[in-house]
């Protein structure tokens, strides 16, 4: 590498809802990431090693942004990614009173699609792409 930090042409953003305690916040963007990693092998770079030859896990090869908007906000969000059919995931308020994946499954499977009480949307595509699904809502402080 010849010292240029690396530009990517693809971004990955998570959208919370403005109104989430910090434990929920820091819960709800765990989950969603981990979504985004099992089905998109391209954002997850090559394994860790430290200096001693210890194996680590690979990780995200590009920055996660995150962002806070409010529940409108999330919601446009989730029917502009929708419409642009980019990888997502979503996290419902239901899935705070779950207790494992398969009731979380459920629970988001109960619930149409027009209501679903959305507080956390993730999502990886093109840069232009996902910078339109998140319009409206600001970086995380």
């Amino acid at each position: 590498m010849d010292g240029q930090p690396l530009r990517f042409d693809t971004k990955i953003a998570v959208l919370l809802r403005d109104d989430l305690a910090p434990w929920q916040r820091l819960n709800v963007t765990s989950f969603l990431v981990s979504g985004l990693g099992s089905q998109v092998p391209e954002v997850i770079g090559a394994p860790y090693e430290d200096a001693d030859g210890v194996a680590y896990l690979p990780m995200f090869r590009q920055p996660v942004l995150v962002f806070e908007a409010t529940k409108e906000v999330l919601r446009a969000a989730h029917t502009r990614v929708l419409s642009r059919a980019l990888p997502r995931a979503v996290f419902t308020a239901d899935l705070f009173s779950t207790g494992n994946d398969t009731d979380n499954r459920a629970a988001v499977r109960a619930v149409p699609t027009a209501d679903l009480d959305l507080v956390g949307l993730a999502v990886y595509g093109p840069k232009g792409g996902v910078d339109k699904v998140v319009k409206g809502a600001r970086m995380h402080p």
